[in-house]
């Protein structure tokens, strides 16, 4: 099988290069974000984060829910200029102050 195996979809990211950049010792989450630009791609990590954290704790040997998820930057939900066009200035405020979070 010769088939390649996306772990990041957004950026394309292979399972080979996700377990090549693990075993030259980058090991958490913002370190091969910044390698491999996992979790930066439009889903904000929502889709690969998971199989990036469990492939980091099968080569490490530490459990899924002693590593870090890594860091998060608004806005973590993609929302639609329309959506924005719907809001009234209360819904704004409350939208500006959650980036803030």
């Amino acid at each position: 099988m010769n088939d390649k195996i996306f772990v990041c979809r957004c950026e394309e990211i292979t399972i080979e290069e996700l377990r090549m950049c693990i075993k030259m010792g980058f090991t958490s989450f913002n370190e091969l974000r910044k390698i491999l630009r996992v979790g930066m791609g439009p889903c904000q990590g929502r889709g690969c984060r998971e199989l990036v954290l469990k492939e980091i704790s099968k080569a490490t040997g530490v459990p899924v829910h002693f590593l870090s998820v890594g860091t998060f930057r608004p806005p973590s939900k993609p929302i639609s200029f329309g959506q924005i066009a719907k809001m009234n200035v209360c819904d704004v405020r409350i939208f500006e102050s959650q980036k803030n979070v």
